[in-house]
Order: C-alpha cells, then sequence, then structure tokens
C-alpha cells in the first residue's frame, strides 16, 4: 500500500511494476539486468482518488497518461533495480500530491486609470521614435 495522505492511499492491485532493461551507458551490466522500472497506476479505476483530483492528475501527467486512463512511471536513473522502485513511487505520491492541491480561484481585476495613461504615453513615445526613422529627404 502506497499511503498519500491521512485519507488517500492506493492499494497494491492498482499499481503493476514491470522492471526492464535501462538504456544508455553501463558496459556489460546493461545488456544482462533489468533494473528499470516501469510503475502503471489505473488512475481512472481508482476508487480512492474524488474525480477532480483525477482530472487535476490527468493534466499534470501529460504524456505519461495513456488513453486507458492509466499513469505510466519510467524509472532509470540508478543501477539498483530497488532504488528505481522507490524513486518510482515517491514520484507517484508526488504527483497525487499535487494533484490534490485545489488550485486558486482567479479574481479578474481592472487596471487602474494611472497603468493606462503610462501604457498610453509610452506607446505614444515608441511611436515618435519609429516616425524619426522615416527616409531622410536629400535636400
Amino acid at each position: 500500500m502506497l499511503r498519500i495522505n491521512d485519507k488517500i492511499a492506493i492499494e497494491d492491485w492498482e499499481l503493476t511494476e514491470q522492471f526492464i532493461r535501462s538504456s544508455g551507458p553501463g558496459g556489460q551490466n546493461v545488456n544482462k539486468v533489468s533494473s528499470a522500472v516501469e510503475l502503471r497506476f489505473e488512475a481512472e479505476r481508482s476508487p480512492n482518488l474524488p474525480p477532480p483530483v483525477k482530472t487535476r492528475l490527468r493534466k499534470l501527467a501529460g504524456r505519461r497518461w495513456t488513453k486507458e486512463g492509466a499513469l505510466v512511471l519510467q524509472v532509470d536513473e540508478t543501477r539498483s533495480q530497488a532504488r528505481n522502485r522507490d524513486i518510482a513511487r515517491d514520484r507517484l505520491a508526488e504527483l497525487i500530491r499535487q494533484a490534490l492541491e485545489r488550485p486558486k480561484r482567479r479574481v479578474p481585476t481592472r487596471p487602474t486609470l494611472g497603468s493606462k495613461k503610462r501604457r498610453l504615453k509610452a506607446k505614444k513615445v515608441r511611436g515618435e521614435v519609429k516616425a524619426l526613422r522615416g527616409k531622410v529627404d536629400p535636400d
């Protein structure tokens, strides 16, 4: 079981781990040992996550979200399979914690009169500078 906070915990049946060979340099070890981990979390079917959290998690996951509604994390940072597994679980927990935070609603504001005047003055000055860039008469 993966504990996220006091109220939310991810069950073991929701997580699938598959160990694959790492890419990149590593000598003879890289061709023999499957140290990279691919952690798959069935987020869409998870009864532990409320729907708004699932929506925010989908947005945060980006390309890691599959069409079936699963979140796939690949970790091949270290040569240790156990360490890669821990890193993947930590990343999943952190992603879910980020999705739990409700974003603040933006309160629309209007620009002040002073800021409008400053903006228009800057535009006028810039226009004058550009007007002076015209072709010079030979007279």
